[in-house]
């Protein structure tokens, strides 16, 4: 369909507009709040105790939730591409269960399961305190964090089938060498951005991590429960933009190293299949 120029001007300034309503004026006027009283003024508030425990508590879930996303959701991508077994259209779906539950229901849930007169609320018993500390705040956050890793390798081990796997496995291969030769290279731009997406939503998780943590500040406290008290507790304000801009750059910071890694990638990329036998190992 041949589209007149008026009209694409005008889808294109609309798109601008809303672009610019959703986005760019909150961002600019949260910078601008931030960064209004000097940067010596939003250095201190980020260099508070409780600013550097809630950081590095962001970071520590993310460096836990990573890595356990990453092994469950290629796992569960090459179970649901590659395999076929009853139950198969039920697993699928709840991949996506968290793209409809709302946090705050995950929250609830976690706690109905691991409080202290929950499910497993034995495990208070034992000392393992799992709500309202750090346990909590990590399964909440891998829950809610489970269907990007699935849903972007799933598309990418779709599209590269099956030939150089079945040509791996007639050569001797075992089935660690064709994952670790032929699968993961193949895969390995989709995880990467499952990876990124993870990432994202893990530091700016808010609805679930309120829920199952006690919120006290160099305790159980993230950032972005850090913007919410300081916010709505502490009535300081220039303290929660100044939160709010740290975790706006961290969210930078992995869009531009996805950026980076994208333009590593290869043009044209090969994938060398083992030809080693497992009989014939020097």
């Amino acid at each position: 369909m041949r589209v007149s120029t008026p009209t694409r001007l005008a889808l294109r300034t609309v798109a601008l507009l809303y672009l610019a309503v959703l986005l760019a004026i909150p961002i600019v006027t949260i910078l601008w709040r931030t960064f209004e009283p000097g940067f010596g003024a939003f250095w201190a508030s980020i260099r508070t105790p409780a600013a550097i425990s809630a950081f590095n508590l962001s970071l520590l879930i993310v460096a836990i939730t990573v890595p356990i996303n990453v092994i469950f959701g290629v796992v569960t991508a090459l179970a649901l591409v590659r395999g076929r077994f009853p139950g198969r259209r039920l697993l699928s779906g709840i991949v996506d269960l968290p793209f409809a539950v709302s946090p705050i229901v995950v929250g609830v849930s976690l706690i109905m399961l691991w409080g202290a007169h929950g499910w497993f609320g034995g495990l208070e018993d034992l000392g393992i305190q799992v709500i309202f500390g750090l346990p909590g705040m990590v399964i909440a956050t891998i829950f809610v964090t489970l269907p990007f890793v699935v849903r972007e390798v799933e598309p990418v081990l779709h599209e590269i089938g099956t030939d150089q796997e079945q040509a791996a496995a007639t050569l001797g291969a075992s089935r660690w060498q064709t994952f670790a030769r032929i699968t993961l290279p193949a895969i390995r731009w989709g995880l990467t951005y499952g990876i990124v997406l993870t990432v994202a939503r893990a530091l700016g998780e808010f609805g679930a991590v309120i829920m199952v943590s006690s919120g006290f500040p160099g305790v159980s406290q993230t950032l972005t429960l850090l913007v919410h008290s300081r916010y709505i507790d502490d009535h300081n304000t220039h303290g929660a933009y100044a939160a709010a801009t740290l975790l706006m750059f961290l969210a930078l910071v992995t869009l531009l190293l996805m950026t980076v890694l994208d333009r590593k990638r290869p043009a044209a990329q090969t994938v060398a299949v083992p030809t080693q036998t497992s009989g014939s190992q020097s």
